[in-house]
């Protein structure tokens, strides 16, 4: 029996590597279709199992990219799947406290619930995302990540943060829509997180519900939500016109590497 195509953003099952999924198969504005078994999206890879890292090296990696910070390397080091390892700390520049800095403080609810409640942590998370175009360290790493993607042979290559839903979501919403893919398929893609992720996030709800927290507070900045997305967009429309200029200037890559992209990324 023949293997059924998956839908495009369709999860790969992994259990310990949950939100793993192939950005290809998406149709583009040109008539042509992303080429899939290229680039995959997904959460850290320091929680694998011994089983599911053999499923991963099935997939033959030649790079990892990393866009987590250092602190969060550090704490939880990516599994060696075979494959070149590259960091890249999107978040360096970044000053005061972010979402994942919160989450650092599980056992005290009180806390989380005053800093997220009241719209205020779906405010963090756009600002989160308003950083993911402004911040120098971001536009070197994405600079850095397309660049790589263009040089030598880095591919089959797969990219992640830590839950794989806002760097990682960026970075694939870039790329798909740089290729011409809609931005009703982008945003199908990048909301395919809340059905593939949230499910394995469900003892962290559970633990902040047992300390007394709130559930749906927490889930603001453990979920993504489409104004997140939004928030980016409106940032990079702004500042750059398009996504081809935010490429060209904000990132640094020149015609050749835009070429080359397109041509490896695309059938």
């Amino acid at each position: 029996m023949s293997e059924v195509t998956p839908s495009p953003g369709e999860n790969i099952p992994v259990e310990t590597l949950p939100n793993l999924r192939d950005i290809g198969g998406y149709g583009t504005a040109s008539g042509q279709v992303v080429r899939r078994g290229l680039l995959y999206r997904s959460v850290l890879l320091g929680r694998l199992s011994d089983p599911d890292l053999r499923k991963i090296e099935e997939l033959g990696l030649r790079t990892v990219f990393d866009f987590r910070t250092t602190a969060e390397q550090e704490a939880t080091p990516d599994r060696n799947v075979g494959a070149r390892q590259v960091g890249l700390d999107v978040l360096a520049d970044r000053s005061g406290t972010g979402p994942a800095s919160l989450l650092a403080k599980m056992d005290d609810p009180a806390a989380i619930n005053d800093a997220l409640s009241d719209g205020q942590g779906a405010e963090m998370m756009r600002t989160a995302y308003r950083e993911l175009i402004e911040l120098p360290s971001a536009n070197h790493s994405f600079g850095r990540f397309f660049a790589d993607l263009a040089d030598a042979d880095p591919m089959p290559a797969l990219f992640h943060c830590t839950t794989g839903k806002d760097r990682t979501g960026w970075a694939a919403a870039s790329i798909l829509l740089f290729l011409g893919v809609s931005e009703d398929d982008v945003f199908h893609d990048y909301l395919q997180t809340n059905v593939q992720l949230l499910p394995a996030l469900k003892p962290y709800f559970d633990q902040f519900d047992a300390v007394g927290g709130d559930p749906a507070v927490l889930r603001t900045v453990l979920s993504v939500d489409p104004s997140y997305l939004e928030t980016a967009l409106e940032v990079m429309d702004r500042k750059y016109g398009s996504i081809d200029t935010y490429m060209s200037e904000g990132l640094g890559l020149d015609d050749e590497v835009l070429e080359t992209l397109r041509a490896r990324l695309l059938t």
